[in-house]
C-alpha cells in the first residue's frame, strides 16, 4: 500500500513537471515571436537595429518611430487580448462545463461590441466609458445564459444554442444602432471584424489594468473551478459555495473579455480555440491550463497578427478575419466530437 501510494505520487510530480516544462516552452516561444513581430511588418527592421534603437531612444530615428509608436503597442494589445480572451474562454468553459463555451460563441463578444457601439453612437464625448461599456455588456449576457442553465436545467449544447441565439438578438440590435446611425459605422467597421491597427498605448492602458485584475481572479479561482467542475452537489458538499463562486466566476470573465474587445474589437474562436488546445496537451486541472491558455492565447494572438500584417503586404488584414478562418472549422471539429459524447478529450 505504501509503495503504491509512492508511486502515485512521483507520478503526479511527474506529471506536474511535464506541465511546467510544456508552459515554460510556451513562454520562450512567445517571446520570441514578440522579437519577430518587432521585426516584421511592412518595413523589415533587423534585431540589431531594434536594440540600437531601444537603447539610444533618438526620435528622430525611423526605426525608433516605427518600434515604439506602431509594433510596441500593437504587441502589447496582442499579448493582452490574447492571454484575457483565452483565460475567459477555459472559466466559462468550466463554469458552463462545456468546451464549446467561450466569449464569442455565447454571445458575449457581442454583447460588448453593442455597448461600445451605443457608447460611440450616442456619448461620443465619453469614449472614457467604452471598457465600462463592454464589460457590461459582457456581464449581462453571459449571467443571461447562466440564468437559463440555471433554471432550465439545459443540456450543454441547449446552452450553446441559447448563448447563439442571445449573441445573434445583440447582433441585430448592433445592425439596428448603425443603421440609424450610418456616420458611426466608419468608425466602428474595424471594431466589428476585430484586429490592432488603431490600437496605441493610452487605448489599451485603461483595459490592460482591468485585465490584470480578471487574470489574477482567474489565478486566484482555479482550485475551486476544479473542485465544481467535479459536479455541483460533489461541491457542495467539500465545502465550496457553489453558487457563489460560479457568480465571481462568470463576472471575472465577463471583466476579460470586455476589456478585451473594447480595444480589440470583436475577435472570435479565441477562448474556444485555445483552452481546448490546452487541456488536450496537459490535462484539466485549472492551477495550469489557465496561465497556460493565457501564454498560448498571446502566442496565438501575435502569430494571427503577423500573418495579417505580412502576408499581403504592404496591405494588411484586419487579424479577426484570420482568426475567423482559422476559428470556423475547429468548431465544426468540436460539434463532432459532442456528437460522439465527450467533452474536452
Amino acid at each position: 500500500m505504501r509503495i503504491s501510494t509512492s508511486c502515485s505520487m512521483k507520478r503526479n510530480k511527474d506529471s506536474n513537471t511535464k506541465k511546467m516544462v510544456i508552459i515554460a516552452v510556451t513562454a520562450l516561444l512567445l517571446t520570441v515571436m514578440v522579437a519577430v513581430n518587432m521585426m516584421y511588418g511592412s518595413a523589415t527592421i533587423s534585431f540589431r537595429e531594434i536594440i540600437k534603437a531601444l537603447s539610444e531612444k533618438d526620435s528622430a530615428d525611423f526605426a525608433y518611430r516605427i518600434i515604439v509608436y506602431l509594433r510596441l503597442p500593437r504587441i502589447v494589445a496582442a499579448i493582452a487580448a490574447g492571454a484575457a480572451l483565452a483565460v475567459a474562454g477555459g472559466v466559462l468553459q468550466s463554469v458552463l462545463n462545456n468546451a464549446l463555451a467561450s466569449p464569442n460563441i455565447i454571445g458575449v463578444n457581442a454583447g460588448s461590441g453593442l455597448f461600445v457601439v451605443l457608447i460611440t453612437a450616442f456619448f461620443p464625448t465619453h469614449l472614457t466609458m467604452i471598457p465600462f461599456a463592454a464589460f457590461a455588456g459582457a456581464l449581462i449576457v453571459a449571467l443571461l445564459i447562466y440564468f437559463t442553465a440555471y433554471k432550465t436545467g439545459a443540456s450543454r449544447i441547449t446552452i450553446v444554442l441559447a448563448g447563439l441565439a442571445v449573441g445573434s438578438f445583440f447582433g441585430a440590435a448592433i445592425d439596428a444602432v448603425l443603421t440609424l446611425k450610418p456616420d458611426v459605422m466608419i468608425s466602428v467597421n474595424s471594431f466589428m471584424v476585430g484586429g490592432f491597427s488603431a490600437v496605441n498605448f493610452d487605448v489599451v492602458r485603461f483595459a490592460l489594468f482591468y485585465i490584470v485584475i480578471g487574470l489574477i481572479l482567474a489565478m486566484v479561482l482555479s482550485r475551486e473551478m476544479n473542485v465544481i467542475s467535479l459536479g455541483d452537489e460533489v461541491a457542495a458538499s467539500l465545502g465550496v459555495r457553489v453558487h457563489l463562486f460560479r457568480f465571481v466566476l462568470i463576472v471575472c470573465a465577463s471583466l476579460l473579455a470586455g476589456s478585451a474587445v473594447s480595444f480589440a474589437g470583436l475577435l472570435g474562436f479565441i477562448g474556444l480555440i485555445v483552452p481546448h488546445m490546452c487541456r488536450s496537451m496537459i490535462g484539466h486541472d485549472n492551477r495550469f491550463v489557465l496561465p497556460f491558455s493565457a501564454l498560448a492565447g498571446a502566442l496565438f494572438v501575435l502569430t494571427c497578427d503577423l500573418i495579417a500584417r505580412t502576408a499581403f503586404a504592404p496591405y494588411e488584414l484586419p487579424v479577426g478575419i484570420i482568426m475567423s478562418a482559422i476559428g470556423g472549422p475547429f468548431f465544426i471539429y468540436l460539434l463532432f466530437k459532442q456528437r460522439r459524447g465527450r467533452l474536452y478529450d
